[in-house]
């Protein structure tokens, strides 16, 4: 039986594929700034050509491995809110359960390195950010819905949304570089659990 000929788009995909797997795997190991193109490439079994041919160079390889990220961790904050609504109806609720399942995937080493530690260097503030937008348009959705159902004031939820959302970034950096990373997790989830407490209507 003849082998199955990809078409051009199929083999751009893989080796797009491929390179973002290389490239996170070398991000996460070494950080952005000891990582280098060449080797990428090698991991990935390409030339450094191919590199260049997909990608505007290291800082746009670190953009796409960065938003491959945010996508995966978007997967388990909307399933965990799903469950936790599904239980209680509880909008508020969910979304706390949500914000921890944050930090939970924050403790992943290759996370805190990609996302919380090398992004603002590689990429500049104004540019994780936009990247991060999906995360912060999930967060504005929940808080509405909680306001809709009258279990926290009623407000526009952006602001809200963008200062929970650093405040939960910044705890997030903080366990990264904790030299005992557990204990500074359960104190960071403890401390969420009680900002999102002050803003239950009583």
């Amino acid at each position: 039986m003849p082998a199955t000929r990809l078409t051009q788009a199929e083999r751009t995909e893989a080796t797009t594929a491929a390179l973002i797997d290389a490239a996170r795997a070398l991000f996460a190991e070494n950080g952005y700034d000891a990582t280098s193109l060449d080797a990428v490439a090698a991991r990935a079994w390409v030339t450094k050509g191919a590199v260049y041919h997909h990608f505007d160079g290291k800082r746009g390889l670190f953009e796409a491995v960065f938003m491959r990220e945010v996508e995966r961790m978007a997967v388990p904050l909307v399933e965990t809110y799903q469950r936790a609504y599904a239980r209680k109806k509880d909008p508020w609720d969910a979304f706390g359960a949500g914000c921890q399942a944050f930090l939970d995937e924050c403790l992943d080493p290759g996370v805190q390195r990609i996302v919380l530690l090398d992004a603002f260097t590689a990429l500049g503030w104004e540019q994780m950010r936009r990247l991060e937008t999906p995360l912060l348009d999930m967060m504005e959705a929940a808080i509405a819905r909680a306001v809709d159902a009258g279990r926290i004031a009623k407000r526009t939820p952006g602001p809200l949304a963008h200062f929970l959302f650093g405040a939960i970034c910044e705890a997030a950096m903080i366990v990264a570089r904790s030299t005992a990373q557990k204990a500074a997790h359960r104190q960071a989830a403890a401390e969420l659990a009680r900002v999102l407490d002050g803003l239950v209507i009583a």
